[in-house]
């Protein structure tokens, strides 16, 4: 077995990087042959992140690749990959894969050979730079990596489930999986913590990210952290809106009761046998309106449809796909509990007078639009009406409005 102790390796190859020197602080490094590469997991009797590596595999590393498999392990911590940021059907070798996807992008040309990167075949046509949902959302609709008969999925195996490895590509692949090659880590153990220790883990990771952006951003540095990625940690650290909190909460302040007249049996000892009283039934209809227009691109396509298939398991609603118009056949009814892939069906202009029109003849109770913002404020809706965006486009939309605009990551 090797002698490579990577705690002393650690201080040299973080000299540069005071950001990852003061996260690296706060984990636990420890050798092992159990596993080819390296990973991160959290430990459930303890709730602190521990980062896992076979010396012979670092030893064969150049010192720009020791580092890259380091910041690849670090940004799997910071972005909640091990403390339980699943999609809503768990853990399966395709979000490990979309993960990887989503980490490599800022790390190309840093790591060994045998992992995922976007650009780079299989993946020569996904772009750099989308976030890890996005990523699943294309892989679940690319057709080279549907599961073929037998297939499995990787059940638990991968990324976003244990001790993240990085490198040679042998780790949590998973089975199967229609064809998807092997992470460049191992995520064993990821999201077997319970509820409490990942809760736990989770504040400390708040404070521990914190603790190191202040310490970078009083003057030490950020090191090869981009702008990009510096944003995206900081935003990370700042309270957040979740917005399938608000979601369920507008679906609930969305509630109409129907009351009709019912005939009870009452107590005998009085002398009313039987009196009219109200039966009430309380229910939600909600629309949800796809911006379907050319200036939604696939990608922002997908991830509305990756967020859809996550308020499924909350609810029953009507899909309204629109561009400059609503076309009746293209409406249906997502069922609770369904699952959608991806579809356009529309690719003209935008007018959000349209869908909410529609809806106002239709007397719903809420309107959700998922769109770019790329159009003139719309008529008034007769329900209360919310938008779900991303982050770029609520900043440059165009109009403004007192209603809830949500970003979506």
């Amino acid at each position: 077995m090797s002698t490579f102790d990577l705690d002393r390796y650690t201080f040299k190859l973080l000299q540069g990087e005071p950001f990852f020197a003061a996260l690296s602080r706060r984990i636990q490094k420890r050798p092992t042959t159990a596993i080819p590469t390296a990973g991160v997991r959290l430990n459930p009797n303890t709730a602190q992140f521990e980062m896992a590596y076979n010396p012979q595999f670092f030893e064969d590393l150049t010192e720009k690749e020791r580092l890259g498999v380091l910041k690849h392990e670090f940004y799997h911590i910071i972005f909640e990959h091990v403390t339980g940021r699943l999609p809503p059907e768990g853990m399966s070798k395709m979000w490990n894969v979309a993960t990887d996807l989503a980490i490599n992008s800022h790390l190309m040309g840093e790591l060994p050979e045998g992992g995922c990167f976007p650009t780079i075949e299989p993946f020569q046509e996904y772009p750099l730079g989308l976030s890890a949902e996005r990523y699943f959302s294309m892989l679940q609709n690319d057709e080279q990596f549907q599961p073929q008969d037998g297939d499995g999925d990787g059940d638990g195996e991968g990324e976003g489930s244990g001790e993240g490895q990085a490198g040679n590509g042998n780790g949590s692949s998973g089975s199967g999986g229609g064809g998807l090659p092997d992470t460049l880590d191992d995520h064993d153990g990821w999201g077997e913590a319970s509820e409490e220790v990942r809760d736990m883990a989770k504040e400390r990771l708040k404070q521990a990210v914190e603790k190191a952006a202040q310490e970078a951003a009083s003057g030490r540095g950020w090191g090869t952290v981009s702008a990009e990625m510096r944003k995206k940690i900081m935003d990370m650290i700042k309270p957040k809106v979740n917005w399938r909190s608000v979601l369920r909460y507008f679906i609930k302040t969305s509630q109409r009761a129907d009351k009709r007249s019912t005939v009870k049996r009452y107590n005998k000892k009085y002398r009313a046998q039987r009196y009219a009283g109200k039966k009430v039934t309380r229910h939600a209809k909600i629309a949800v309106a796809i911006d379907q227009s050319g200036s939604v691109g696939d990608e922002m396509l997908a991830a509305f449809f990756a967020e859809l298939n996550g308020l499924a398991k909350y609810a029953e609603f009507t899909v309204v796909p629109f561009d400059t118009q609503v076309d009746d056949s293209k409406v249906y009814v997502w069922k609770k509990g369904q699952r959608h892939v991806t579809e356009r069906v529309l690719t003209g202009g935008t007018c959000f007078d349209a869908p909410t029109r529609w809806c106002n003849e239709r007397q719903f109770d809420g309107l959700i639009i998922l769109t770019d913002m790329e159009a003139p404020k719309p008529i008034p809706s007769r329900s209360q009406r919310m938008w779900l965006t991303t982050p770029d486009c609520k900043e440059r939309s165009y109009f403004q409005t007192n209603e809830r605009v949500i970003a979506i990551e």
